[in-house]
Parts: C-alpha cells; sequence; structure tokens
C-alpha cells in the first residue's frame, strides 16, 4: 500500500521521515497551528498503519524576530516565554491526541549548525557575507518556486519579516542566513562576528541534522511556501547538493476568521486552551480540523464546531453496533491512503459502523 500526495505516489522503503515547521513559541496554540500538526499526526498515523516506521521532526522556533518583541512586550526573558508558552503547546498536543515527535529541536541548541549551513552556501557560491551577516540570493530561489520578480517580491514583503527591507543586501529579494542581532537581542559568536540564525537557516539546520539530506514529507501551513520553505529547500539543496529536500509538500489550508487569517498579528486567534476550557470536547475540535480536504482554507465559526460535536457524537452512535465489514474497512483505508482524503473514509467507516467505524476512528485519533 502507497500513500498518495498531491496526486503523486509517496513509496517509502525503511524509514519514513517528516519535517513540519513547529511554533514560534508565544500566542499558543491557536486553531491554525493545531491544523497543521494534527494534519501530520493524521498522515503519521496512516503511514504507520500500512507497516511503515516513521520519524517526525517537529522543530521549536525560540529564535526569532517576533519572539523577542513579544518577550520586549511582556517585560519577560525569551527563554522564560518560550519554555512557558512551549508547555502550554505540548500540553494542548497531548490533549489532542498528536503522538509527541521523534526529534523536537530548539532552535537556540542548533546555532554550530546554522553556522556550518551558512559556510557551507558561501562555498557554494550562493550565499555572500555583508557586514557581519551572510545574505542567500533570492533571485535563483524564487525561479525555483516558479514566481516572477514582482509576485516573489510582495510575497517576501508579506512574510519576510523585518528583513524584508534590509538595505545592506545585493537584492531585495536576498535572505539572511546569517544576521547582526538587534540591540538587547541574543547573539552568539561566529566567523562572520556576533548575531544569530536568520529564519529559514534555523529550519534547514534542524532538518538536515536530524533527518539528514533529504526528507519525505515536510509540513507546514500553506503560507509558509514562499518565502520560508522555498529558502529553506533552496538552502538544503544547495548545501548538501540532494535534491529534492522534500519528495512531497504538505501545506496545510489557512485557517480564517470571518474571511481574515487567523493569526497573531491580525489579534483574532481561537486557542485551543480555550476551546477546551469552554468544555468542547477534544474529539470535536480534532474533527473539525481533519473533516476536510487538507489543503483546503475554510473559515472557523463556532456553528462549525457544534456542527462537528454533533457529528462525533453520531459516530459514536453508530460505533457501538455490532456490525462488521472488513471491505468497508479496507476501502477507508485506501480513501486514507489516496491524499488522506478524511471525509470520504469516514463517510464510509459511519455507513459501515461498529468495528470498521471504531477502526477507522481511533486510525484518525478520534476515539
Amino acid at each position: 500500500m502507497t500513500l498518495r500526495l498531491n496526486g503523486r505516489p509517496v513509496p517509502v522503503i525503511g524509514t519514513a521521515r517528516i519535517y513540519v515547521c513547529g511554533i514560534t513559541p508565544y500566542g499558543t496554540t491557536h486553531l491554525g497551528h493545531a491544523s497543521t500538526f494534527v494534519w501530520i499526526d493524521v498522515l503519521a498515523r496512516v503511514l504507520r498503519h500500512t507497516g511503515v516506521e516513521v520519524e517526525v521532526c517537529r522543530n521549536i522556533t525560540d529564535v526569532d524576530d517576533d519572539m523577542f518583541d513579544q518577550a520586549r512586550r511582556q517585560n519577560a526573558d525569551w527563554r522564560t516565554l518560550a519554555t512557558r508558552q512551549t508547555y502550554r503547546f505540548e500540553e494542548d498536543m497531548r490533549v489532542l491526541r498528536v503522538g509527541h515527535p521523534t526529534y523536537e529541536p530548539q532552535a537556540h541548541v542548533y546555532i554550530d549548525e546554522v553556522i556550518a549551513l551558512a559556510e557551507a552556501l558561501l562555498a557554494a557560491g550562493v550565499a555572500y557575507e555583508r557586514g557581519g551577516a551572510v545574505y542567500q540570493r533570492g533571485a535563483p530561489v524564487a525561479e525555483r518556486a516558479g514566481l516572477d520578480r514582482d509576485a516573489a517580491l510582495a510575497l517576501l514583503a508579506e512574510h519576510g519579516g523585518r528583513h524584508a527591507t534590509d538595505a545592506g543586501k545585493d537584492d531585495p529579494l536576498d535572505s539572511p542566513v546569517w544576521q547582526r542581532s538587534a540591540e538587547g537581542e541574543p547573539a552568539w559568536p561566529s566567523p562572520w562576528g556576533p548575531g544569530r540564525p536568520g529564519w529559514h537557516s534555523e529550519c534547514a539546520a534542524m532538518a538536515l541534522a536530524t533527518l539528514g539530506p533529504g526528507i519525505d514529507v515536510h509540513g507546514g501551513g500553506a503560507d509558509l511556501a514562499f518565502p520560508h520553505h522555498a529558502f529553506e529547500a533552496a538552502q538544503a539543496e544547495d548545501a548538501t547538493g540532494v535534491r529534492p529536500f522534500a519528495r512531497s509538500w504538505l501545506h496545510a489550508g489557512t485557517v480564517t476568521v470571518g474571511g481574515e487569517k487567523m493569526a497573531k498579528s491580525t489579534g483574532n486567534l481561537v486557542l485551543v486552551h480555550d476551546l477546551l476550557e469552554d468544555n468542547w470536547p477534544a474529539g470535536a475540535i480534532r474533527l473539525l480540523l481533519i473533516d476536510r480536504p487538507w489543503a483546503a482554507s475554510w473559515d472557523y465559526s463556532a456553528g462549525a464546531l457544534a456542527d462537528a460535536a454533533a457529528r462525533l457524537d453520531r459516530l459514536w452512535s453508530r460505533a457501538g453496533t455490532s456490525a462488521a465489514d472488513a471491505g468497508a474497512e479496507q476501502a477507508a483505508v485506501d480513501a486514507l491512503l489516496d491524499d488522506l482524503d478524511v471525509p470520504r473514509a469516514l463517510d464510509i467507516a459511519e455507513e459501515a459502523g461498529g468495528h470498521t467505524l471504531r477502526a477507522v476512528g481511533a486510525l484518525l485519533g478520534l476515539f
């Protein structure tokens, strides 16, 4: 049995290696976060069901512009804030029945690996040093991603952080692999002077250090496709010579509220912790997140969560019957292997009821 993602088979020989971009540990855990990590958990469960060993790396981006800005606003030590928020995040994942990853690297522990990555990119001629920073040339990255210059610049302005307009770069599309720390930010020694990693290089270094030069599936929110994933993949490929960095990508659809993206910057977060405090069942929250195509964007509402809770009750009721249908169970598994089609798998299992529904519900982490 071979999994298909994005309409293409992802055959696995030996161990499936999955990397998913984790949280920047503040303001966690909102449904946008949870959607990505629950989908990766479903992917891992389905692969394990086929007999494949799975390794999941889910990082913690605790060295980050927004992380330091938030710590300043709260007058808190950034490490203390990161530790507190990481604990809350992991508790939310536990309650949502998301399996603990094989690896959970924290960016501040992988400074040496980022420095080694920057040195490799300089040696490959795809990066340059300027005033204590190392920049990756971005025009080839946009070209690999199939974007014209204007589209790439627009996305970089939206998702590139404070360095999107850095005047020290040769080209606005270039991105820091290693950067000078701003006043009051932590800094580590490097061959180019004290500083800290760039965002994309943190993930590239942590993925390479834990899973090696090529991975089977890379996950993350749809908004990370460019610039983050494009630059991360280019760094890994240019440093190691191994292409592609990821054989398949799972970009989970964006979660919106009233049509506006759920994000820390907009202040419209719906936190898993708050929903649980309001006595919504964890299974209903999980069902809300996965009873849809994984790549589809969707709008959260209290009514949608109530519908998910009602459907979960119906599933529990149908699962309590004594029916058994081996053919239906296999059909449901086949649906999951076909691009993680949870809605079709659940419809098949719900109609069959009994053992089939109990097995499929357990496989999806609902029961």
